[in-house]
């Protein structure tokens, strides 16, 4: 069973969530299309920061959507993405998986249910979507 995903919009919603997560495990999930809009890099250094900020915040792990982009999902790997979502075909996923495996990053054939901080009223129920009381 997936831990619970939320999907953040930048490095104070990754704050948010790790805050309220407390060292519970949890997904966090880059908005779908970002990873074509924006590019890997962007997502694995907003990782990086908000991890080096939270301090220890192992059960915590950060994926990236990459639809059905196996360009960008090979990259997001390679720039050592924590986790991806890939929609694409499935020789394409075998390919991915094989290489996630290696590096022990998360794959997962579809984006899971997630709270999204860019909805309107997102923060207030936040800790009620982690299962940590409020």
């Amino acid at each position: 069973m997936l831990a619970p995903a939320v999907i953040v919009r930048g490095l104070a919603d990754a704050r948010r969530v790790l805050a309220a997560a407390a060292g519970w495990p949890v997904l966090v999930l880059a908005p779908p299309e970002a990873a074509r809009l924006l590019g890997p890099s962007w997502w694995v250094a907003l990782a990086r920061a908000a991890r080096a900020e939270a301090g220890a915040v192992e059960a915590a792990r950060f994926v990236l959507d990459c639809g059905a982009e196996a360009g960008i999902a090979q990259e997001a790997l390679s720039l050592g993405a924590e986790g991806i979502v890939f929609t694409g075909p499935a020789a394409q996923a075998a390919r991915l998986a094989s290489v996630a495996g290696k590096a022990g990053a998360l794959l997962l054939a579809g984006a899971p249910p997630a709270l999204d901080m860019g909805a309107p009223g997102a923060p207030r129920r936040l800790a009620a979507w982690l299962g940590r009381a409020a």
